[in-house]
């Protein structure tokens, strides 16, 4: 009907509910700890991947020890998105674990306010980097300890020790193939983000 639009004469339409906020939050760690499988998990959007299949030629560059059966790699980052609430909406961005990737770090940590850092327990050195990366940057970042065909054989408080974390970090058992738990570790950083927060 004419003249039946809102804007055309002058009104304003309905309220409409306000848009959630989005926050940016990183899924970091060593090569094959478990990032594009937790981004996959998660994510309520079929995930950006930017996979390719391992050569020969990165034999004697790539680290395979205890993840022989590696068949990728992450050469840029996945991307993912998971709603919360219907306040707050999740963009995740996983980043590449081998070491000849990592100055993409700088640029995916640009405009995020968290991560997460997948630590496996067989390898767990391959995340010291992550850890490093985060502290010095002082962005906030929980631990996740990606329990490999579900075996947990550590404690949270032993992990935290051997990887020498403050006890203001949180350290979480999880499955990266899981999302629920998966989900579970994420809404802990946005704990500790809004925790943080407060005190500043």
């Amino acid at each position: 009907m004419a003249g039946s639009d809102p804007a055309a004469r002058g009104t304003s339409a309905p309220d409409a509910p306000p848009a959630p906020d989005a926050v940016k939050i990183l899924i970091a760690g060593g090569f094959g700890v478990g990032k594009t499988t937790m981004v996959g998990a998660v994510s309520e959007i079929v995930p950006l991947r930017t996979e390719e299949p391992l050569t020969s030629a990165g034999l004697n560059v790539d680290d395979l020890d205890g993840i022989e059966e590696k068949r990728a790699t992450t050469v840029a980052l996945d991307f993912g998105r998971i709603t919360l609430s219907p306040e707050l909406v999740l963009y995740l961005f996983g980043t590449p674990g081998q070491q000849r990737f990592w100055f993409m770090w700088n640029d995916l940590a640009i405009g995020a306010l968290g991560a997460v850092v997948l630590i496996d327990v067989r390898r767990p050195e391959s995340s010291f980097a992550a850890i490093d990366f985060f502290e010095r940057r002082g962005i906030p970042f929980v631990v996740g300890v990606n329990g490999f065909h579900g075996q947990h054989p550590y404690t949270p408080e032993e992990i935290r020790d051997a990887l020498a974390l403050p006890k203001r970090t949180p350290v979480l058992l999880c499955d990266a193939r899981d999302r629920g738990s998966c989900r579970d570790v994420l809404i802990t950083l946005i704990d500790e983000l809004i925790a943080s927060s407060s005190h500043n």
